[in-house]
């Protein structure tokens, strides 16, 4: 199979994991510069694209184990699980998404599983990836921020086996993942959602009157959930 060319330049990875001594939460966060034409930009950035961005991490988790670690989802949560549907890492809400003229954002809240601590339930964590245009003076060219971000995270295994046994295992994989999914974006090589909640739908009175007009985008919130996919698929 042919590989999609390199579109974009991806420079000056970055990654900072801290720790709230108050509660314990953890704050994983890994950053990455992304150079690609302007043209190219304007063309991505919509609300069907960052849905497409979304979709394209978890099939990057699944490619990058082989399969061992795959994306199954229920009708309002999205599971992270080894091997199969029973033993789930981790399990998230319905991506939550925001977009305006300078950044993006798509948001999962973290539920439970295995690798959640007990205390950690309820405590409003969440993975999200943002996307955040910033200024290049280079005539043609476009310059992104691009974060993914793990926030109020209590790991299990800090409770059980403490903070260095998490920084040598999990937390490393979790970054070692993250810059492979960032420098995988120099392809912009984006898939496809089956979900495809955030697409324009045709506007069902003006195709009547006027036999197929424009159509037009929903609406996009601070929150906006999109409607899920079948159970099991592998869709953000």
């Amino acid at each position: 199979m042919t590989r999609a060319p390199r579109i974009a330049t991806i420079s000056d990875l970055r990654d900072r994991t801290t720790e709230d001594e108050s509660s314990g939460a953890m704050r994983s966060v890994q950053t990455a510069e992304v150079a690609l034409p302007e043209a190219k930009l304007r063309e991505l950035w919509t609300p069907v694209h960052l849905e497409q961005l979304a979709r394209t991490y978890w099939r990057f988790l699944t490619r990058v184990t082989l399969g061992v670690i795959r994306v199954v989802y229920s009708d309002t949560e999205r599971s992270v699980v080894l091997l199969a549907s029973p033993l789930k890492l981790l399990t998230f809400g319905s991506p939550e998404y925001e977009l305006d003229p300078e950044h993006g954002v798509v948001r999962w809240r973290i539920a439970r599983g295995v690798l959640l601590a007990k205390r950690g339930r309820g405590a409003h964590g969440h993975l999200q990836i943002e996307v955040r245009r910033v200024p290049d003076d280079t005539a043609g060219e476009a310059r992104l921020h691009v974060e993914v971000e793990v926030a109020n995270f209590h790991p299990a295994i800090v409770s059980g086996f403490g903070r260095h046994v998490y920084n040598a295992t999990q937390a490393r994989i979790h970054v070692f993942v993250t810059h492979g999914f960032l420098r995988s974006l120099a392809r912009l090589n984006l898939a496809e959602s089956k979900v495809a909640s955030l697409r324009p739908v045709e506007n069902p009175a003006k195709s009547q009157a006027g036999g197929g007009g424009p159509s037009e985008s929903r609406a996009m919130s601070a929150r906006q959930t999109p409607d899920v996919g079948d159970p099991g698929s592998d869709e953000p």
